[in-house]
């Protein structure tokens, strides 16, 4: 069954997903939003695991373009929870009056591109086509989940849990022995409240993380008026600042200053900073040596938390540079392995073998569980792009294009796959700055791009292949300059076996990445072929 035809579908409806469809709608194109889940937040839908907390400021992490919205939403915490930002999501539908524009429970298959018609048809998993001029893939960063390939997963009689996919009741973990496999930013958030709550919990490292102080608060009255009453000057700092959090990097090498300026200035930024902490030297990110101070202050802010030296050991990152893996946001996490029900399991040196009926074998040793959960992340960046099918000009499909890591041009498109857009794709600085400022720098400037197209009856926008070759080795070229290659991290596709190794984000700032944006606006789109229906072609 074909359905009407639509100017723009939107795959999500996540953060970037609702801005999409809002502004789309908007500028006046008959738009549609398409959805997996029974309702709207992307990642803030599923991630509902105790201790779920965003790791952006409150005040940043929000949208921009509406300064009634932005007057009337009350923030209470410095770092929102996950309820907290469903909240603000269902009050921005509401608002907007969004809802009838999105079809939730309905996950797409397929997208296939009609050269002829000029247009894309999408299916669903019920088996309903959508057809549409455009198509803007809204499907967020951080939303295929992965879990460990590990033998006997379908023995285990007790719970089996994933922090990606949680469930909508709560979950009783009192009296119960809990296993936790992961430390990544979803284990460090939740082994503080499990600790708290079960007889036992046993958590499973393979490597240590670097963690940063979250220093939450509660944001007061006086903190609330004062931001709102200049709200516009502070989103312009995020703005201009390349990682959109309103952090400028240090101006001073944290190589020209004696240990004690640079523990100071450490003390200082990890006592407020969050992420930011990364940011208090230029070079922290770009100079081994200079990783290497920041990151001896870490370690030994970890033995300070940690009682027991030996453990202490075992929860100390080595062997990759500070910030090469995305910094988890802490509240407690060191602390909770204090607690006398809290044990390390370390799957470095006891490998996990199998799962049995009662629960994980690792190095030869069973441990007894009720509770097994998986915090094991994504399949980041690209495992929700390449879910679907998408087949774009001469029958090629994503997965084939990117069968050796993405290509894109900008981010925002890729060769071969005409009028098909990406919100914060691989090649855009998406995860590596404050992702919110990225969405709305993105929807904006397809908007643009599409209202001048609808302008000059341009039927077919596609990336070129020169414009796409130039910025893959423009964006490889800038992680060089820095030190993310030198770990095996999800940025690099390292999380997923056989996964190529490509480092996907832009590392060049979202401040430079816009300026790169509007040059290319105003070049008229260069690094775009732009086609009428008279065939007529400007390949810019």
């Amino acid at each position: 069954m074909v359905e009407d035809k639509y100017d723009v579908i939107v795959v999500g409806a996540g953060l970037g997903g609702i801005r999409a469809v809002h502004s789309f709608d908007e500028a006046g194109f008959k738009v549609v939003g398409l959805e997996a889940a029974a309702g709207p937040g992307g990642v803030w839908y599923w991630n509902r695991y105790p201790g779920a907390r965003c790791d952006v400021e409150s005040f940043d992490y929000s949208y921009g373009f509406s300064k009634e919205l932005e007057q009337q939403w009350r923030w209470s915490e410095r770092y929102a929870t996950q309820p907290e930002i469903l909240r603000y999501v269902d009050h921005v539908m509401e608002r907007f009056e969004l809802a009838p524009l999105f079809r939730f429970n309905t996950r797409v298959e397929s997208l296939t591109w009609d050269d002829n018609r000029a247009e894309w048809t999408v299916v669903t998993e019920q088996g309903r086509e959508l057809v549409g001029t455009h198509v803007v893939m809204a499907t967020g960063q951080l939303s295929t989940t992965k879990a460990p390939q590990v033998e006997g997963v379908d023995d285990f009689e007790g719970r089996i849990l994933h922090t990606g996919e949680w469930p909508h009741e709560e979950v009783d973990f009192s009296g119960k022995s809990v296993g936790i496999i992961g430390t990544g930013s979803s284990g460090v958030q939740l082994i503080p409240i499990v600790a708290r709550a079960a007889d036992d919990l046993l958590v499973f490292q393979r490597t240590p993380t670097f963690t940063v102080p979250a220093n939450n608060r509660p944001i007061s009255d006086e903190e609330d008026a004062r931001i709102k009453a200049d709200y516009e000057s502070r989103r312009e700092t995020a703005r201009m600042s390349p990682s959109g959090l309103g952090f400028d990097p240090g101006k001073v090498s944290a190589l020209e200053v004696s240990d004690e300026e640079f523990r100071a200035r450490m003390e200082e930024q990890y006592a407020v900073a969050g992420f930011g902490f990364a940011l208090a030297y230029r070079d922290l990110l770009i100079d081994q040596d200079a990783n290497d101070r920041a990151a001896a202050f870490l370690r030994d802010k970890i033995r300070e938390k940690v009682d027991n030296p030996d453990l202490a050991e075992k929860l100390t990152p080595r062997g990759y540079p500070f910030g090469a893996k995305r910094p988890a946001v802490d509240s407690g996490y060191y602390e909770a392995f204090n607690r006398d029900n809290v044990h390390l399991v370390d799957i470095s040196e006891a490998p996990i073998e199998r799962i049995t009926a009662t629960g994980i074998v690792a190095g030869g040793i069973e441990h007894e569980l009720d509770i097994i959960v998986f915090a094991t992340g994504f399949d980041a960046l690209t495992g929700s792009l390449l879910r679907p099918t998408i087949t774009g000009r001469g029958g090629v499909t994503l997965r084939e294009k990117w069968s050796v890591g993405p290509v894109t041009y900008l981010g925002l498109g890729t060769h071969g796959f005409p009028n098909l857009f990406i919100i914060c794709g691989p090649g855009s600085p998406s995860v590596l700055a404050n992702v919110l400022l990225g969405i709305e720098q993105h929807v904006d400037w397809l908007v643009e791009l599409l209202v001048a197209a609808r302008k000059d009856d341009v039927t077919q926008i596609e990336v070129t292949a020169i414009a796409e070759k130039e910025w893959v080795e423009h964006v490889n070229q800038r992680a060089e300059e820095t030190l993310y290659p030198k770990a095996a991290s999800w940025y690099l596709g390292a999380e997923v076996p056989g996964k190529p190794r490509v480092f996907m984000p832009y590392s060049g700032g979202i401040r430079g990445y816009r300026r790169i944006c509007n040059q290319v606006a105003d070049a008229g789109y260069q690094g775009f072929a732009l086609t009428r229906p008279d065939a007529d072609s400007a390949a810019s």
